[in-house]
């Protein structure tokens, strides 16, 4: 067994947590019982809550320690991994099965794959979402690509599964991003994966 991968327990057991009892308190935001296309402002509102029940909080906002233990940090709303945390390498891996290393944040992740990090997705321009289109987003996730088109999007990222939104939802979601304040934090690049043990 390989004593160097360790996880940090913390991280791991509040990383899925329901946010809806730590979110910023709002009222559902149920779409509209009409054909008629929503407002800027009733689509952000719907994708703010598209946001909270789809967990996105729980990787792409940085966690901090509480009063209660480890709670989002909402200063920093969806801003992605801290630039300033830098984390170790991937570390060699056995053939399986694996154990995957969270960062405290529950921002950073590594496993077979190497090194993920979570996007800022705030509209900063150099940083962030700021430059992308709407569909830019939606291909994101309907094609689980960077942009649509470039590399894979990293575990844990359940693009297979929010790729069976509907494009309106999708649509939602990058309004409210839009009206995010926009946070500097360059995100580091992923880290490739370490040979296997015993792998040349």
């Amino acid at each position: 067994m390989n004593t160097k991968i360790t996880m940090i327990a913390v991280a791991a057991l509040v990383g899925c947590h329901s946010e809806a009892a730590n979110a910023p308190s709002q009222k559902t935001a149920d779409k509209p019982a009409t054909n008629q296309p929503l407002s800027f402002e009733e689509s952000a509102k719907r994708g703010k809550h598209l946001t909270l029940v789809s967990g996105c909080n729980d990787c792409h906002t940085p966690l901090k320690m509480g009063a209660n233990g480890p709670e989002p940090d909402w200063s920093r709303e969806l801003s992605g991994h801290p630039a300033e945390l830098v984390m170790p390498p991937a570390p060699k891996l056995p053939e399986g099965p694996w154990l995957v290393t969270v960062a405290a944040t529950n921002t950073a992740w590594s496993g077979p794959w190497g090194v993920s990090f979570t996007a800022n997705l705030t509209p900063d321009n150099e940083t962030g979402t700021g430059t992308w289109t709407k569909q830019n987003f939606i291909g994101t996730i309907k094609n689980g690509r960077h942009l649509g088109a470039g590399r894979p999007l990293l575990p844990p990222m359940p693009a297979a599964m929010y790729a069976n939104y509907s494009d309106e939802d999708l649509g939602a979601i990058y309004d409210y991003l839009r009206t995010l304040k926009p946070i500097s934090n360059k995100v580091p690049a992923p880290l490739a994966p370490a040979p296997a043990q015993g792998g040349k």
